[in-house]
């Protein structure tokens, strides 16, 4: 499978991305840009997008680009700096691209910015390359 059809067909698998409301804008090899709408549920308190969503979100790129290979890897650490609060009606996207690739490992770095180009968090995960292939994996 090439990156986009291997990406795709996690996204068909991925009920959370999708329940996100995530749409795969470009999917290259070891690389992807998604874009989400931000929705009036993924508010806080304080009338900003709750950052468990800004994270998850980042989560799903970081996915969708270290698993596209076709060889499945696995978040082993990751950590999110925020730098401007996201608001309902904002269209997110976040781009992942690779920075590091050993035998087990990769980093990628994964930008959040809203529809002004505004960058509203900055991501970085590292993954756990399993040794087996995504559609090895069972799913529900």
């Amino acid at each position: 499978m090439t990156p986009k059809e291997t990406a795709e067909y996690m996204f068909e698998k991925d009920l959370f991305s999708q329940w996100l409301g995530i749409e795969l804008i470009d999917i290259r090899d070891n690389y992807c840009l998604i874009k989400m709408p931000v929705k009036s549920e993924m508010i806080n308190g304080l009338g900003t997008v709750h950052g468990g969503v800004t994270f998850a979100f980042a989560d799903s790129a970081l996915a969708f680009s270290s698993n596209n290979s076709g060889d499945a890897a696995v978040a082993l650490n990751c950590y999110i700096n925020f730098t401007k609060a996201a608001k309902n009606g904002d269209i997110l996207t976040a781009e992942s691209i690779l920075l590091n690739d050993t035998r087990k490992t990769a980093i990628y770095d994964i930008t959040i910015k809203n529809q002004n180009d505004e960058v509203i968090a900055g991501f970085r995960g590292t993954v756990y390359k399993i040794g087996k292939k995504v559609t090895e994996l069972k799913t529900l």
